[in-house]
């Protein structure tokens, strides 16, 4: 079962300000806030993340592509271990919130699909249309499956998210229990893509789902299609499975 809350208001439950636990050693006035951050605070963390993962994404991309030789590549290892040793301080739990996400109301920023803090995702944009919702994104190299194309567990997890999102965005948030792909052809990488989701009907707690995936430059032919059924788990579930909400 897919988790469905990521990057889109799925569960109704106001999410709890991240804040430091009294017996955490780890966590200084300077990387744990005592209270919600204020809007600027979170303006200007949002902006640093989105930078990094920027970077990050860049240097993903080139390290796949890079015919360096070993010694350039020892070298480099060594530049992103002493890097990444510089992210200290206090590390979020792992089914904590984090501060600057508008949750569940709005983007994960570390989301793989959609999040601009993430170095593995696209990331895809997202907006709403009259019958869903449509995102666009570029899959880079990183994401190869056969060569020059995507890989097909790339094609699964776009359409889960914008599948899943629809279903919030129409007010009935629910979980992934059938994800149906068909692959019709391959999706090209380095070609912006259109992904579409729409709601096509109900069922109690069920939400039945279509989904596809195109190029911009021919919405008309599909690339993957999908066929999928969430639910909407009640509040005692709900509860159970994100007791951080």
């Amino acid at each position: 079962m897919a988790d469905r809350t990521h990057g889109s208001p799925h569960l109704t439950a106001p999410r709890k300000p991240m804040r430091a636990s009294p017996s955490d050693p780890s966590a200084t006035d300077a990387d744990t806030p005592s209270a919600r951050a204020t809007d600027e605070d979170l303006e200007h963390q949002k902006a640093a993340i989105t930078r990094l993962g920027r970077e990050l994404r860049a240097l993903v991309e080139a390290t796949v592509r890079t015919a360096a030789s070993p010694e350039t590549l020892h070298r480099v290892a060594d530049d992103v271990r002493r890097v990444t040793g510089r992210l200290t301080g206090r590390q979020r739990a792992r089914a904590e919130i984090p501060e600057v996400d508008e949750f569940p109301g709005g983007t994960r920023i570390y989301s793989p699909v959609v999040g601009a803090g993430s170095p593995l995702a696209p990331p895809v944009h997202v907006t709403p249309t009259e019958d869903g919702l449509v995102g666009h994104c570029t899959l880079g190299i990183a994401h190869t499956g056969p060569p020059g194309y995507g890989h097909g567990g790339m094609s699964a997890m776009l359409l889960d998210e914008l599948m899943g999102r629809t279903c919030a965005a129409a007010g009935m948030a629910g979980l992934t229990v059938s994800l149906q792909m068909r692959y019709h052809r391959p999706v090209p990488l380095e070609t912006p893509l259109q992904i579409l989701a729409r709601v096509t009907g109900t069922d109690n707690r069920k939400i039945f789902v279509a989904g596809s995936i195109t190029t911009l430059a021919d919405h008309t032919t599909d690339l993957v299609t999908a066929e999928g059924v969430f639910v909407a788990p009640d509040p005692h579930r709900t509860r159970a499975l994100f007791p951080e909400l």
